[in-house]
């Protein structure tokens, strides 16, 4: 948010100088925090996260190395960009809600927006994103900016082409990209997932999902009970107990 201020700037509760903005937290969310990290402790089920960085970035960097098929549940798009057929990394996306889960592949991202995964992150700088107040390339909408990266491949050699005059790149998209060059300079440190965090093992973090038995179980039906959690934590038994 300090490298592109409107970013994601109807979360931020205070604007912090030289360090990163705190962001906005509703009251219902804080009391329910410690709730969540119970019911997954008592589940058996890893909470990993890493200072100064989003939960994307933990994410990617699982996905980038986990050497076994991934699915990122989500109903964020800028994790397309981890999608990797090679590497059997998919999304399963939400936004459309639960019941109309979509299963997002390399040739998904292609029919949606005619660019790779991998070109996913520069398409969304040139784009823009409306929703996380990402501005983008003012007058470099979805088409072109797909039709930039099928012709140069990456933003940096888009950007090299705008600085070389012989590069056959127009004059109009010249100037669009010069005249957000301060922009262009700062977004790719936002937009990209990091993928190479220092992160525990899948193992050392206990990713292992297996069936809840025991006193475990006991008091999760019992805090289920508690919080009213009922069909929720029903649900992530019956989930858990399909791995037997």
């Amino acid at each position: 948010m300090d490298l592109i201020p409107t970013y994601k700037s109807h979360r931020v509760a205070e604007a912090v100088e030289g360090a990163p903005d705190v962001e906005v937290v509703p009251d219902a969310l804080q009391l329910q925090v410690p709730m969540i990290r119970q019911v997954l402790r008592l589940a058996g089920i890893a909470v990993v996260g890493a200072a100064s960085h989003e939960a994307d970035d933990v994410i990617g960097s699982y996905a980038s190395h986990a050497g076994v098929p991934v699915d990122v549940v989500t109903g964020d798009r800028d994790l397309f960009q981890v999608v990797d057929d090679a590497r059997q990394v998919r999304v399963i996306y939400t936004a459309r809600g639960m019941k109309n889960l979509e299963v997002v592949t390399d040739a998904v991202v292609v029919g949606k927006y005619r660019v790779l995964p991998e070109q996913y992150a520069d398409f969304a700088t040139l784009r823009g994103d409306a929703s996380d107040g990402l501005p983008g390339v003012g007058g470099i909408g979805e088409k072109t900016a797909a039709s930039l990266l099928a012709t140069y491949g990456t933003l940096d050699k888009l950007l090299a082409a705008a600085r070389d005059p012989g590069s056959g790149l127009s004059a109009p998209v010249r100037t669009k990209l010069a005249a957000s060059a301060d922009y262009l300079a700062v977004a790719p440190v936002v937009v990209n997932v990091v993928r190479d965090l220092a992160l525990p093992t899948l193992d050392e973090a206990g990713a292992l999902l297996r069936p809840v038995v025991g006193d475990s179980r006991i008091e999760l039906e019992r805090v289920a009970t508690d919080w009213n959690l009922g069909g929720s934590v029903k649900r992530l038994l019956e989930a858990l107990d399909l791995r037997q």
